[in-house]
């Protein structure tokens, strides 16, 4: 759909000039994808990211679902004679599913209700009457049978028509929905403690707060609450304001029925209706906050720096099971596995086997970094290690590397093709050690929402979930670059323009023809055709390459650009006098006499400068440790530095190397108010923190402050 008014609701919505949007959905409906389209599209778009691009689909497709609904209704309406002009133009001006579900209630098929009943028994005629205030003892004698054996059930019937009729006024569902939105409020109170073992809702076994500020992870807390059986949810409403403007809109005051008809539909209609509708929005919108900071935390993970060409043993830990080891080598390949037992219940004697033995990995394999999984055993695991490396003057160093989702990999189809001898554990001990070579490459074989970094993300839909998700890793790993010749199929999947059967055909043709040499051999991989190649070249490296542009990210398509280029400045090969001249080059002046886009041009020219960069190489690596740090080596105002583990509406949890992440709370990011903790910090980012709180009542639970302690400001409520 791409009607000039779609096109302007769009761009008002978005704050993206109409142009952009006709020329984004034009470039989508020709079957490219938004990876392509954000990098080599630009002048088209006037250089938009991938989220405003995803944005501009995302809302076209919505309003085809709202124009495909509107049709319907329309259709239905029109069938049982009853679509007046106003009628169908309200319905065309309507601008979200529930208006229009609105306006089609009164006409919707509905299970008999007491008012259907009482308009078969002719009660309709009374409900006039009462309407119009009239003597409404006396007209109900008229209309007494065997069906209706006195006046009142004469006078109830009539009351029912009423209440009903009154309960699809439109108009003043639509006022009573935003009265309660804008004024009414959330109230939570206990309902079975009992349920609540680790008192995570106590805030919530009395709490209130106004719909309109109530923030995203509260609405969360409180439906998991109810959800579990621990709260009950109610509102509170100013009844008497409602009730008094229907009363005005029905001119009710001095009648004493149409009030009680009134009353009925409100309390037991349209509060009711309107409140779902509110809870629903709420959930809506709290859904999309957490998936959206599921998002941006899943990107900044991706994007950890890799730590590349360091052998690597990975330590997944346990008590009863032993610890499972796996050493790779530079590339990733797997050397060994084994399993020790370093920690109790083991006995003293295996303890000390596990010391000798892990020694000796370290020292036969030349092992740089240890890798250790953050789950069960993790920090006892983690003095072992240490004590094995002081005790052993090696130098290795180690990092407590999320496990989250290794189990979920480790047992899937991937992991037993990848390693089909190995048991769960000793995958898991692999893919450990690799997340910290290469976090993305080895995440990207993981379900998304298995990973970890999220909010709640168990209680949002699955659907959306899953789909923002996708997203991400689409758009990161397109920005990063794949390296055709050693990525995973997994990997390759996730490049624009290939799906799991090409990536798989690509991996394959390597295994069959040996490495690929350019990027024009990737036209003969099969089922990889034009459109796959188009949208696909780009993003793919070729570093063993004879052309240098094949492991840049110059498209296919510009290399005649490079060329004319090269001729410009009398460049015969890219060394670093070539890259100074680039680096003095007029882009404007440049762009005109090659004919080419200006944003296209600084790309390729950020591509000659540094050939094989990779993105990721500006982000934080992770924090390498010889020591262990306790809880009880912990002061008050003491510096540390930490890594972001998980960034959530309230604060962000960091790992400054003891049992449990500290929680920076939103109101100690910054001296200035913070109303979104990701515009502070993300996933992965090292941070300099002070500890300014340790609560032993919670089980040693640690406050950290980015802000120095003589310069905290004052806790803002509306950051509680």
């Amino acid at each position: 759909m791409k009607t000039n008014e779609q096109i302007e609701k769009i761009s008002t919505l978005l704050s993206i000039p109409p142009k952009q949007i006709k020329q984004v959905l034009d470039l989508t409906s020709e079957g490219n994808t938004i990876p392509f389209i954000a990098r080599y599209r630009k002048e088209a778009t006037g250089d938009l990211d991938e989220v405003q691009i995803k944005a501009i689909v995302d809302e076209n497709d919505r309003a085809i679902k709202l124009d495909e609904r509107k049709t319907a209704v329309l259709a239905k309406i029109e069938g049982l004679g009853k679509l007046s002009d106003d009628l169908k133009k309200n319905i065309l001006a309507a601008e979200k599913l529930s208006e229009v579900e609105e306006f089609y209630l009164p006409y919707k098929t509905k299970r008999r209700t007491k008012a259907m009943i009482a308009k078969e028994r002719g009660l309709f005629g009374l409900a006039k009457v009462i309407m119009q205030n009239g003597d409404v003892a006396t007209s109900a004698e008229g209309y007494l049978n065997e069906e209706v054996p006195s006046a009142t059930d004469a006078i109830s019937g009539a009351l029912d028509i009423l209440s009903e009729a009154i309960s699809e006024d439109v108009k003043m569902r639509a006022w009573v929905l935003n009265e309660i939105k804008q004024n009414s409020r959330l109230m939570t109170t206990e309902k079975d403690a009992s349920l609540d073992e680790k008192n995570v809702f106590q805030i919530y076994y009395d709490f209130s707060d106004k719909l309109s500020e109530i923030p995203n992870y509260r609405v969360l807390a409180v439906n998991r609450g109810e959800k579990l059986g621990i709260l009950s949810v109610k509102f509170e409403h100013n009844a008497d304001k409602m009730i008094l403007m229907f009363e005005s809109r029905y001119n009710a005051k001095t009648n004493a029925y149409l009030k009680t008809a009134i009353n009925e539909a409100l309390k037991s209609k349209i509060i009711p209706a309107m409140e779902r509708n509110v809870r629903a929005e709420l959930k809506e919108r709290a859904e999309d906050g957490a998936i959206e900071t599921f998002g941006k935390n899943l990107r900044n993970l991706l994007l950890v720096a890799p730590l590349k060409g360091k052998v690597v043993l990975g330590f997944d830990p346990a008590f009863r099971t032993g610890a499972k080891i796996a050493i790779v080598d530079k590339t990733g390949k797997m050397l060994m596995t084994t399993v020790i037992y370093p920690v109790k219940p083991a006995s003293a004697k295996q303890i000390e086997q596990a010391k000798v033995e892990l020694a000796k990995l370290i020292t036969d394999y030349e092992v740089e970094m240890i890798a250790i999984g953050n789950g069960t055993a993790s920090r006892e695991s983690e003095q072992f290690v240490s004590d094995v490396i002081k005790d052993n003057h090696l130098s290795a160093k180690y990092v407590i590397v999320s496990e989250s989702g290794a189990s979920v990999y480790s047992a899937s189809p991937l992991a037993r093709e990848e390693f089909p001898d190995l048991t769960v554990e000793k995958r898991s001990a692999i893919s450990i050690a690799r997340r910290l070579q290469d976090p993305l490459a080895e995440l990207v074989k993981i379900e998304p929402k298995a990973i970890g970094v999220g909010q709640y993300q168990h209680d949002v839909s699955e659907k959306k979930l899953t789909e923002n998700l996708d997203f991400v890793v689409d758009t990161v790993v397109n920005q990063v670059g794949v390296n055709v010749n050693t990525a995973s199929a997994s990997l390759l999947s996730h490049v624009a323009g290939l799906n799991a059967t090409i990536a798989k055909n690509i991996v394959a043709y390597r295994e069959e023809n040996g490495v690929i040499k350019s990027r024009q051999e990737i036209n003969k991989v099969p089922r990889l055709g034009a459109k796959a190649f188009e949208q696909a070249a780009g993003f793919l490296r070729i570093p063993n390459s004879a052309n240098v542009l094949d492991n840049t990210g110059v498209h296919p398509e510009s290399y005649q650009v490079v060329d004319q280029l090269f001729v410009e400045f009398g460049i015969q090969e890219l060394d670093d006098a070539a890259r100074a001249k680039l680096e003095k080059a007029d882009l404007n002046q440049l762009a005109d006499k090659l004919e080419v886009g200006k944003a296209t041009l600084k790309d390729i020219i950020s591509d000659l400068l540094k050939p094989g960069r990779d993105l990721r190489d500006e982000f934080d690596a992770p924090i390498l440790r010889s020591d262990v740090l306790s809880v009880k080596d912990l002061r008050v105002g003491q510096k540390l530095e930490g890594v972001v583990r998980n960034v959530v509406d309230f604060g962000a949890f960091v790992d400054i190397g003891i049992k449990e992440d500290g929680l920076v709370h939103v109101s100690r990011m910054a001296k200035k108010f913070v109303k979104d903790p990701s515009s502070v910090v993300a996933v992965g980012q090292i941070v300099t923190v002070w500890v300014y709180q340790i609560d032993q009542s919670r089980g040693s639970k640690v406050g950290l402050s980015m802000v120095e302690p003589k310069a905290l400001p004052e806790t803002d409520d509306k950051q509680k």
